[in-house]
């Protein structure tokens, strides 16, 4: 690591963990104002956002990125209001910093509370989505901790307009500009220093590819919320409503194929296809989705033939993979062989299979008659989210404002000594 980049990160973690001290009691009416200051700004700015976009896009293109990352890093007006849409709903849940989450009294006479509390400095490294910018920002300044975020060399230009936004509305509400600070460098020498900070940040958050994730895990010295890939399922099984299992089968892998709730594998259930065949295999080809496939789903024109690794792989991309199994049994033994803990779908009208298949499944969500698109916290009413934590320690699921606490014990006596 250069002397730069290294003088660089250290100021960045200093200014944070000062930013973090004043923000851990920070009223929250003034964080409120922050964020509803910072959407005003992205609306205002839009058209600043969307010029720095297409620089981004150029960039991606030039790269190589696949159709659906480009659609990822994709900013228009619709995407660019639903951010600051975000930044609002964000701004008017309750704030969590101080919530009393249990109380009790002792026999010696003490009073106990557990308290929430802002974790301090929060470290997020994503990829390509400039969204995540906001969201991240938001959530990180709602808990009362102060961020430091390195986006994706694809999402540089974009990025840096959304953050000017967020320091705007720090500004406008007179909090410390340094609560949301974002890495000015692609030298990747950056993402070292993030991941090496031990007593300067409290906790690394990686948002992206199987890559990014995996060599924050291998080389982490501080805390990490493992944001796995995505590998979602839908099983198909022999009690599911035709109707409802087309549509969402089909919303599942085609609405945003490169999300990481994207279905990429389809189970179907024998029963099923005894009594409605390759309709939805028809479907999702008549999509334009390359469906691999074995076994007797390959005597289904259009389909092509799966290789080994096609189960459990995260294509984000027009392509799922395709198998029959014998009941929800075998389904379940297939997503726990292959699953990565991010979000499994069953589509049942079976009460009895569909709680089967929800007690013996262990994912960060499980979902009956919905798409796995649905796997956001915007979706969950958290306003945005950080990530889906696929680990089991701390946060699962979407990581909202909530989930960025820890909590503390207040415990107060009235001379009391203990026997």
């Amino acid at each position: 690591m250069s002397d730069d980049i290294a003088g660089l990160m250290q100021g960045i973690g200093a200014r944070a963990r000062a930013a973090a001290a004043e923000l851990a009691f920070a009223p929250g009416e003034r964080k409120h104002a922050a964020l509803v200051a910072a959407a005003e700004a992205v609306w205002a700015r839009r058209d600043d956002i969307l010029a720095a976009n297409r620089d981004d896009l150029a960039f991606g293109a030039a790269k190589g990125l696949s159709p659906a990352m480009m659609d990822r890093l994709m900013l228009d007006e619709r995407r660019v209001r639903a951010m600051a849409d975000g930044l609002r709903a964000v701004a008017g849940q309750r704030d969590p910093v101080g919530e009393v989450m249990a109380e009790w009294s002792m026999p010696s006479g003490l009073n106990i509370r557990r308290v929430r509390t802002p974790l301090g400095v929060v470290g997020v490294i994503f990829e390509s989505r400039p969204n995540v910018t906001a969201d991240a920002g938001a959530l990180c300044l709602k808990s009362g901790n102060a961020v430091i975020l390195r986006g994706g060399s694809e999402s540089f230009h974009s990025s840096s307009v959304i953050h000017a936004c967020l320091v705007a509305g720090l500004q406008q509400a007179g909090l410390p500009v340094d609560a949301i600070q974002l890495v000015p460098t692609r030298d990747r020498a950056a993402v070292s220093a993030m991941l090496a900070a031990v007593g300067v940040i409290d906790v690394i958050i990686p948002r992206g590819g199987k890559g990014l994730v995996g060599l924050v895990q291998r080389e982490a010295r501080v805390p990490v919320f493992a944001h796995l890939e995505g590998i979602c399922h839908v099983y198909a099984d022999g009690d599911a409503d035709l109707e409802k299992a087309r549509a969402v089968v089909l919303n599942a892998k085609t609405r945003r194929p490169g999300i990481c709730g994207a279905a990429e594998c389809l189970l179907i259930d024998r029963a099923f296809w005894a009594r409605h065949g390759a309709v939805l295999i028809e479907d999702l080809l008549r999509a334009g989705v390359e469906v691999r496939a074995e076994a007797e789903l390959l005597a289904v024109p259009g389909t092509v033939a799966a290789a080994p690794d096609d189960f459990g792989r995260e294509f984000l991309d027009m392509i799922i993979a395709a198998k029959l199994v014998d009941g929800v049994d075998e389904a379940i033994a297939h997503i726990r062989h292959y699953g990565s803990g991010h979000t499994e779908a069953i589509l049942t009208e079976n009460d009895a299979t569909a709680e089967r298949f929800f007690q013996r499944l262990d994912a960060a969500i499980l979902m009956r008659n919905a798409s796995t698109q649905f796997a956001d916290g915007a979706e969950f009413g958290m306003g945005a989210e950080i990530g889906i934590a696929t680990g089991k320690l701390h946060a699962r699921g979407p990581v909202g404002a909530e989930q960025l606490t820890s909590f503390k014990y207040l415990v107060v006596g009235d001379g009391t000594v203990r026997a």
